[in-house]
């Protein structure tokens, strides 16, 4: 079978996590690869080791908050690596903190690089792919795109607020009849490091909420759906059960939240009060793949094409609903 052409790959938020995890699997298929963050260092770091993998790798130390410092980086790895096919947009900070203890600067700093960098993120893609008419852009979403939880609400506004951006492009390339094609892919709790060194007003160390799963499978994930045709994927069943559950019972949701989120994020470590954080300067020795929890961490998880998922799930409410319609008919005719 004949091997197929190599692809250019522009990756945000490359330096660690999800990102790095995404930036080596499109390597080891033979994609050139283009990387962005913050943190040069870093960057140099993953670029050996895809180097080692004898892959075409390139980057550019910029801040996704900053649009034309982005959009110039976006040109330069262009020059470098060809013209884009996929860009994915993961850059991400996070504030574990009430809405009562967080400041307006550290939301603002939250909401410009997790949301307002994939909005510039996808505007740089843009501008190539137009020129060939031609594309694919990804964003790395979250189940907390759907479903807000105590204690991050500076993130959950910001993967939010990506959700209505993406519709809302998405229905503007439908109208112009392009072949750039867009979609969200929602995540679990994955076993990064931000929860080592995002800022927190907590009394005990930040964790992930429930079992997370290992940024491998998220990679993974990623590359299958670079080659899907759905608007929309949800990795894993948590994922799944939080969307179609908050879809269906949100005051549920509330409560259970309210109850096990407080102390389901926080581990039994007491927070330093001098603990490093990455909102305003990235900490180089962090910058990793894995994060401090994978011990437990899920090594697989399905990957669902959201429209199916809710199309099954209204089918089996359906014939639930039927099949309780034809139990009491039978019933009343005895």
């Amino acid at each position: 079978m004949p091997r197929r052409p190599a692809r250019t790959i522009i990756i945000t938020g490359a330096s660690a996590g999800v990102g790095r995890a995404i930036a080596k699997r499109f390597a080891e298929a033979g994609d050139r690869v283009g990387l962005i963050a913050r943190d040069g260092e870093a960057l140099r770091e993953v670029q050996r080791e895809l180097q080692a993998r004898f892959a075409h790798a390139e980057y550019e130390a910029v801040d996704v908050a900053d649009a034309q410092a982005l959009s110039d980086a976006a040109e330069r790895l262009e020059q470098r690596l060809g013209p884009v096919d996929i860009w994915i947009n993961d850059a991400m900070e996070t504030v574990f903190s009430t809405v009562a203890d967080i400041t307006a600067d550290e939301f603002r700093r939250v909401t410009e690089v997790t949301y307002l960098g994939f909005v510039h993120g996808t505007m740089a893609a843009l501008r190539s792919m137009r020129q060939r008419n031609e594309g694919r852009i990804i964003q790395i979403g979250s189940a907390l795109a759907y479903r807000g939880i105590p204690l991050q609400a500076a993130y959950c506004g910001a993967k939010h607020a990506i959700r209505g951006f993406t519709d809302s492009l998405r229905a503007e390339l439908m109208h112009e009849r392009s072949r750039i094609t867009l979609c969200m892919v929602d995540l679990p709790a994955v076993n990064t490091p931000q929860f080592d060194w995002a800022r927190a007003h907590l009394a005990h160390t930040p964790r992930p909420m429930g079992r997370p799963v290992q940024p491998e499978v998220i990679a993974d994930a990623v590359y299958r759906v670079a080659a899907g045709g759905f608007r929309e994927y949800w990795i894993g069943w948590p994922t799944l059960l939080t969307i179609l559950g908050n879809a269906v019972a949100p005051t549920v949701l509330d409560r259970y939240l309210a109850a096990k989120a407080f102390a389901g994020q926080q581990t039994d470590v007491p927070l330093v009060p001098d603990r490093t954080d990455n909102l305003d300067h990235p900490i180089t020795r962090l910058h990793r793949t894995r994060g401090s929890f994978s011990q437990g961490a899920a090594q697989q998880a399905v990957l669902l094409p959201g429209d199916v998922a809710r199309a099954a799930t209204v089918a089996i409410g359906a014939a639930i609903f039927l099949a309780l319609g034809a139990t009491m008919s039978r019933r009343r005719r005895r």
